[in-house]
């Protein structure tokens, strides 16, 4: 972390958002493309077709696949030196990669590196590689993390009745439990299209027609050789493009986590809202300070440190998702510039994640807080009431039940009292003046198997 950091990511935040540098920083970007020219060499060694790359011993092949293992920040500080003198990224780690192999039994193929290659075959795999990896190996596993945490506060909470609010206004009863729940069950969707990306590569030249690979041999099957080299990766390949991949999936992957991102915000201003109404209690911390002039603040700023990350977050992935896939006829240098801030995109999200999670460690239902909210709310039974006038044929239900609860406070015996004047069949009767605010919530208790 440097004092003198413009960004927070790198700055303040810079420990909290260690597991994504390896993917995400410029050391993570040039050493995925020192992965990806080696893979390309190795692999034409091992075509009989492209004759002037002898093959490899395995001893070989392991020796060029350990400058990628062995990549670390002073060796990526080389290969910016050797920019500062070509000013191009990609030809400084054809050149770095050149210098490697020199002197030892590879240096015979020092030419082939880099073969057939613009820049743009290089820098797309290794950004699909970067993205692919980085979510799914550290983005993904702290989202499900929180996902678990919240689970187990939802599977405790289930059976604990609460007053809803629609509008701000008290309305009919749920349960602490199920309200939780669906948020588990709305990111548990998300998850599973984030988790079944398909993260997609090109490698077919300058402009996407293989032109310089038929000059050299005219009669290979290059598209076959581009796939299998792609998919090699682990990544899907893109038969169709122009000097770039086209960035679609990337768009429809940021609009993915964009929208685990909305759910999110609008789970944290839900529990801002929980706490300053006493449903949930945060856990003291003797050596902490709510504020700086009013000792008893317990805030809650894990939720709303949170939110304020979504925001940036989602604001860079709306501006990638739909800058792009947008290029100027066969290619231009914006996607480049632009896609750069993938990281701080996904390190904001990454950041909202971790935030959320301390939050949800730190809070504990209030039983009473919640209890005493509902059990005088006796203006909220007016629902069941109209709803079993109307099966009994009553005329104006609704109206007669407004007329009497309709911004007004009601108490059990009004409620009680209109219930006996009304003609219903005692059955019905019965169960209404048996039912309170407190066991009014329906099946929420059971609604909790939809996120298991």
């Amino acid at each position: 972390m440097s004092i003198n950091s413009l960004s927070p990511l790198d700055g303040r935040y810079s420990k909290n958002i260690d597991p994504l540098k390896p993917y995400f920083s410029e050391w993570g970007l040039i050493k995925y493309r020192i992965h990806v020219e080696i893979e390309w060499l190795i692999m034409m060694s091992e075509e009989p077709g492209i004759t002037h790359v002898r093959g490899l011993t395995d001893g070989e092949k392991a020796a060029l696949r350990k400058i990628v293992a062995a990549f670390d920040e002073e060796e990526a500080n080389i290969v910016k030196n050797i920019e500062d003198e070509t000013r191009h990224d990609v030809k400084a780690v054809e050149y770095y990669i050149k210098k490697k192999i020199k002197g030892s039994s590879i240096d015979d193929l020092s030419e082939s590196i880099h073969f057939c290659c613009t820049s743009e075959d290089i820098n797309n795999l290794a950004h699909a590689l970067m993205l692919k990896h980085g979510i799914n190996n550290e983005w993904l596993p702290a989202a499900e993390d929180m996902i678990k945490r919240l689970c187990t506060i939802a599977e405790e909470a289930i059976d604990i009745p609460m007053l809803a609010r629609t509008h701000g206004q008290a309305a009919t009863p749920t349960t602490a439990g199920k309200e939780l729940a669906v948020f588990i069950y709305r990111w548990k969707r998300q998850l599973s299209q984030i988790r079944n990306m398909e993260y997609l590569g090109k490698f077919n030249g300058a402009v996407g027609c293989y032109n310089a690979h038929c000059a050299a041999y005219p009669d290979i099957q290059w598209e076959d050789i581009s796939r299998k080299l792609v998919e090699r990766l682990g990544l899907r390949f893109n038969p169709l493009t122009t000097q770039i991949e086209s960035h679609d999936y990337m768009a429809e992957l940021f609009h993915a986590l964009i929208r685990f991102n909305n759910i999110l915000m609008d789970f944290d201003r839900d529990m801002w809202a929980y706490i300053s109404l006493g449903y949930f209690r945060q856990k003291v911390v003797s050596t902490e300070v709510g504020s700086s002039v009013m000792p008893h603040k317990v805030n809650p700023i894990d939720f709303e440190n949170s939110e304020a990350n979504i925001g940036i977050s989602n604001a860079l992935l709306e501006h990638l998702a739909s800058k792009l896939p947008i290029s100027r006829l066969q290619r231009d240098l914006t996607d480049s510039s632009a896609i750069r801030n993938a990281g701080s995109a996904i390190g904001h999200s990454y950041l909202a994640i971790k935030s959320s999670i301390r939050g949800i460690g730190r809070v504990s239902v209030e039983r009473d807080a919640i209890n005493s909210d509902l059990t005088d709310a006796w203006e909220v039974l007016a629902e069941p009431v109209q709803t079993v006038m109307r099966k009994a044929g009553i005329e104006n239900p609704y109206e007669r039940m407004k007329a009497l609860s309709r911004g007004k406070k009601i108490t059990q015996d009004d409620l009680h009292a209109f219930i006996n004047s009304l003609a219903l069949p005692q059955e019905d009767k019965n169960r209404l003046l048996t039912l309170t605010p407190v066991t009014y919530t329906g099946i929420a208790g059971s609604l909790i198997k939809h996120i298991k």
